[in-house]
């Protein structure tokens, strides 16, 4: 199966936020805002409490932010900041981790797949939601990321983050579409 970039958008990201937006109440998009938050903090916290496979789990994170930003980006942002509270009380070694990478790509691209009309458009806001996300951390806080070997400041460096921003924002962009499709029945 080939992907074009360039493709537009499908229609039920919009058809789901409609429905999430329009028809829920308060009280159901704020359970289904703090359902995502504490999904999205058991699964960042598995790569501590699982070592090994908990770091294949704990990318996962993303897709409950990404959820909750279909409602509206205000929910979603409640959501990533509950996250990052539950984060503090369950795992604290992960809250440089998803304030920065993780959930910022959740709401990057759940707010992209509600506005942007192209693929291509959608893909480069989360791919450079995601670059900003790891380059503050990497370089303003000198936390290192990638381990101790990317820590100082290189072009070459800067080159190989910003296209690994892009590649997993538009695998993570692919992911949500294919999740959003499933669900789609669920919550309309």
């Amino acid at each position: 199966m080939v992907f074009r970039l360039s493709k537009s958008m499908p229609f039920y990201p919009r058809a789901v936020h409609r429905s999430m937006y329009f028809k829920w109440t308060i009280n159901e998009k704020m359970m289904f805002a703090a359902l995502m938050s504490a999904l999205a903090a058991v699964l960042q916290s598995a790569g501590g409490f699982l070592p090994g496979v908990g770091f294949f789990i704990s990318p996962l994170a993303t897709a409950p932010v990404l959820m909750a930003t279909l409602i509206t980006f205000r929910w979603g942002s409640m959501s990533y900041l509950l996250t990052i509270f539950l984060l503090v009380l369950i795992q604290p070694s992960e809250l440089f981790i998803f304030p920065f990478t993780t959930g910022v790509l959740g709401i990057a691209l759940g707010w992209a797949l509600r506005t942007q009309s192209n693929r291509l458009n959608a893909i480069f806001v989360g791919g450079i939601a995601l670059f900003i996300g790891i380059c503050i951390p990497l370089y303003v806080l000198g936390f290192p990321v990638f381990g101790p070997g990317v820590s100082s400041f290189n072009w070459t460096t800067i080159i190989i983050i910003l296209a690994f921003s892009q590649i997993y924002s538009w695998i993570w962009l692919e992911f949500g579409l294919l999740l959003i499709r499933r669900l789609k029945r669920f919550l309309t």
